[in-house]
């Protein structure tokens, strides 16, 4: 039994694709996961399981469909060792996240086999405004709070790459590894 973090893309966003927590954890927990924690109404949960992760995400991504009434094919999950959380926040760019107040940080999570270098290529940061780094499976982006309204983050929307993305707020990011270490 390991400490997994399931993040699940495309749920609870502008009322589209409607996944309630408390049914969420019961799918989970059906799946074979045990000690499951949801945080926040978006797709996000910390469980523990003896399953291999692609399995598990496997297994849950077959299973939202059949229990909830999801309209969207971009509805995807990805589990993460709770390792490769801890390594997604310890390896953060030099003080990426530090000024919550000055700058909106987002952990962009990469999915389906998805490179660094093919999702760094669909960003087109506006300067002064927004940043991106490349990490191990995750692309880091930051923009700044008073021009956030110029920030080209939303671009990558309409690209191939998006759907094999799902974006974190560094604060949730962070959140979900101290339910892990609460464990």
């Amino acid at each position: 039994m390991s400490t997994k973090v399931v993040l699940i893309r495309g749920v609870n966003v502008g009322g589209k694709n409607p996944v309630a927590m408390a049914g969420l954890r019961e799918c989970l927990e059906e799946l074979g996961c045990t000690d499951v924690t949801t945080y926040l109404n978006s797709g996000n949960a910390v469980v523990d399981s003896s399953v291999a992760v692609k399995k598990l995400a496997a297994s849950i991504q077959e299973e939202l469909p059949r229990r909830f009434h999801l309209h969207d094919v971009l509805v995807k999950v990805l589990v993460l060792p709770a390792e490769r959380l801890r390594a997604v926040v310890d390896d953060r760019p030099t003080g990426f996240g530090d000024k919550p107040d000055e700058y909106h940080s987002d952990a962009i999570f990469l999915m389906d086999g998805l490179g660094v270098d093919e999702a760094m290529a669909v960003f087109d940061p506006r300067e002064g405004v927004d940043r991106v780094w490349p990490g191990d499976g995750v692309v880091y982006s930051q923009r700044l709070s008073a021009e956030r309204t110029r920030s080209r983050l939303g671009k990558i929307v309409g690209t191939p790459a998006y759907k094999s993305m799902t974006i974190r707020s560094w604060q949730t990011t962070t959140k979900l590894l101290a339910l892990v270490d609460a464990r």
